[in-house]
C-alpha cells in the first residue's frame, strides 16, 4: 500500500503534517500560513506541572490545537481517533491506507529510530504521517527530516503508545472535507485577533505575563534552590525554546514568514513591517538561548549572570507585548 504523497520538510512537525496533509488533498497552504492562522505562538508557564523534573514552559499551544484551529477557520474538517487497543489502532490505520487516506499521528520521540540520538528525548507531541506500508514496514513522512523513511509495526506501534505526559493513546487524524472556496483573508484575521488575545491575556500563567513571571523567578531560583537546580530549569526552557517543535526564536522567525504572506492577501503594508520586527524579536530569543546555554555548561562565570538573564527576558517581553498591541490595532 502505497499513497501518492509529496514529502515536504518543515521547521515545526504539527505545521508540517498540516500543510502535507492538507497539499496531498489539493489545498496549497506554507507552513507559515497554517501557523498562522491556527494561532501558533503562544507561551505558557506552570510552576505546579514538573516535565523532566523542572517546571512546565511551552512556547506552543497544546498538540493538535494549531491544526484544529486553523482547519475551523478555514472551514476544514478533521476527523480526530485515539484507541485504548494498539491492535486497534494499527487496524485503523491499515484501512485508511487501503483507502489511500495519508494519516497524521501523533507520537513519542524518544523511540523514533531514525531521530540522531542527541534529538532523543521523553517528548510525546511530536506529529508525521504515515503514507504506505510496504514490505511490513510503513511508510513515515517526518516533515522534521529531509527525507521520508520507515517504521516497522513494533516500531511504530511504541511510539504510538509512549507512556508520560501527553501520551498520544494511539492518536490519528485526516482531513475529512475541504471546502471548494476558503475565505483565507477572514480565516487570517481571526489567527491574528486570537494570538494576540493569548499573547495579551491578563491571567498570568499565559503570553507576556507568563514571560514575566519566569523571568522575575529565574533570580530566585538561584537564591533559593541553588546554581545546580536552577541551571537545570534554564536548561529545560531553552530546550522548548529551541529543541521541542522549534519554540521562541523559530516560532518568531516563522510568524514573521506569515505576516509577509498576510500583508500581500490583506494588502496591509502595516504587517510587513510587523513581520519585520517580531524577526528581530527572534533574534533575541535566540541570544537569549546562547546566554543559558553558556551558564548552563560553565562557561559564564558572572556573579550577576541570572540578574542578566532576568533583564534580558524582561526586555524581550516589554518589546512582544508592544508588538501585540500593534498587530492587534493594524488590522
Amino acid at each position: 500500500m502505497q499513497i501518492n504523497f509529496e514529502h515536504h520538510q518543515t521547521a515545526h512537525c504539527e505545521n508540517g503534517v498540516a500543510s502535507n496533509l492538507l497539499l496531498n488533498r489539493g489545498l496549497k497552504l506554507s507552513e507559515p500560513m497554517i501557523f498562522g492562522i491556527g494561532s501558533g505562538l503562544f507561551f505558557v508557564y506552570l510552576p505546579f506541572l514538573k516535565v523532566n523534573f523542572a517546571p512546565g514552559f511551552s512556547y506552543r499551544p497544546m498538540p493538535g490545537a494549531i491544526f484544529s484551529k486553523a482547519a475551523k477557520r478555514l472551514g476544514i474538517k478533521i476527523k480526530r481517533q485515539k484507541f485504548s487497543n494498539p491492535h486497534e489502532a494499527q487496524v485503523a490505520l491499515e484501512k485508511n491506507l487501503e483507502q489511500n487516506i495519508p494519516t497524521g499521528l501523533q507520537v513519542g520521540v524518544f523511540n523514533l529510530t531514525y531521530f540522531p540520538e542527541e534529538y532523543k528525548f521523553h517528548f510525546n507531541a511530536h506529529n508525521l504521517v504515515v503514507y504506505g506500508k510496504e514490505d511490513g514496514k510503513f511508510l513515515i513522512s517526518d516533515p522534521v527530516m529531509d527525507f521520508a523513511t520507515t517504521l516497522s509495526e513494533t516500531e511504530l506501534e511504541k511510539v504510538r503508545y509512549a507512556k508520560g505526559a501527553l501520551a498520544p493513546k494511539g492518536h490519528m487524524y485526516f482531513p475529512t472535507h475541504i471546502p471548494e472556496k476558503i475565505n483565507l483573508e477572514e480565516a487570517i484575521k481571526k489567527g491574528i485577533k486570537d494570538t494576540c488575545k493569548n499573547m495579551l491575556a491578563p491571567v498570568p500563567i499565559i503570553g507576556v505575563k507568563a514571560m514575566r513571571w519566569v523571568a522575575k523567578s529565574i533570580p530566585k531560583w538561584a537564591e533559593k534552590k541553588g546554581t545546580k537546580v536552577t541551571n537545570h530549569y534554564l536548561g529545560q526552557l531553552i530546550r522548548m525554546q529551541e529543541e521541542i517543535g522549534t519554540g521562541g526564536g523559530g516560532f518568531r522567525f516563522i510568524y514573521g514568514a506569515f505576516l509577509q504572506e498576510a500583508s500581500v492577501i490583506l494588502k496591509n503594508d502595516e504587517l510587513r513591517e510587523l513581520s519585520k520586527e517580531i524577526t528581530t524579536i527572534g533574534d533575541l530569543w535566540r541570544d537569549f538561548a546562547v546566554d543559558i546555554a553558556r551558564v548552563y555548561k560553565n562557561r559564564n562565570s558572572k556573579s550577576n549572570i541570572y540578574n542578566e538573564l532576568s533583564k534580558s527576558m524582561l526586555h524581550i517581553a516589554d518589546l512582544e507585548e508592544a508588538f501585540y498591541k500593534k498587530l492587534r490595532k493594524a488590522i
